[in-house]
């Protein structure tokens, strides 16, 4: 007889005894259920998802320390405890990025994926620039080298690599421009 046919508690019997296979049948008969209470609390599937995998890594990682008379009852309120763990530290993230940068965590979060999306986009358009550009920018902007050792590097003139950098952020610029993304922060931070 396999684990799907076993009572609660007989799981629990199993599971304690280091049975691999009672811990996937819980898995598969309350991650529903516990799901349902994690969203219920937090609203975000992502993070309920996350709470309840934690539960059952809990479960698993202390099941010979637990004590249990009632399956459904134990998951239930071990997935509140994580709920109100996760709200709390939620909080403390959001408190501290508060304090720190005078923002909330959500903000501060979405800054940082803003910012590595229009990264990301102007190194597709650095890519596309003449091999020349493409250098003098590299030199210039992300190893911070001055125009006169990027002239002495490539080997041209202080004035053609000016020439190649103002071409550079040129392009840039009207990239940016075209898609509607002339934030000068970002700007100020990334093309000097």
């Amino acid at each position: 007889m396999g684990v799907k046919n076993y009572s609660d508690s007989d799981l629990v019997s199993s599971l304690k005894t280091g049975n691999e296979a009672a811990i996937g049948e819980i898995y598969r008969r309350y991650w529903r259920k516990l799901l349902a209470i994690a969203f219920n609390h937090t609203k975000d599937k992502v993070a309920a998802e996350e709470i309840v995998q934690e539960v059952l890594i809990k479960l698993w990682d202390k099941r010979d320390q637990v004590k249990i008379d009632s399956l459904p009852n134990y998951l239930a309120t071990a997935t509140k405890f994580s709920v109100l763990t996760a709200i709390h530290r939620q909080k403390r993230r959001s408190d501290i990025a508060l304090s720190v940068y005078g923002k909330t965590q959500h903000d501060f979060d979405d800054e940082k994926i803003y910012a590595r999306f229009l990264q990301e986009y102007i190194n597709g358009i650095v890519e596309k620039l003449p091999e020349k550009c493409r250098l003098v920018f590299k030199y210039s902007r992300e190893e911070g080298r001055s125009i006169p050792q990027i002239s002495v590097e490539m080997n041209i003139a202080e004035k053609t690599a000016e020439a190649h950098l103002t071409k550079a952020l040129k392009v840039i610029r009207l990239s940016l421009r075209s898609i509607g993304m002339v934030y000068l922060v970002f700007l100020l931070n990334i093309i000097r």
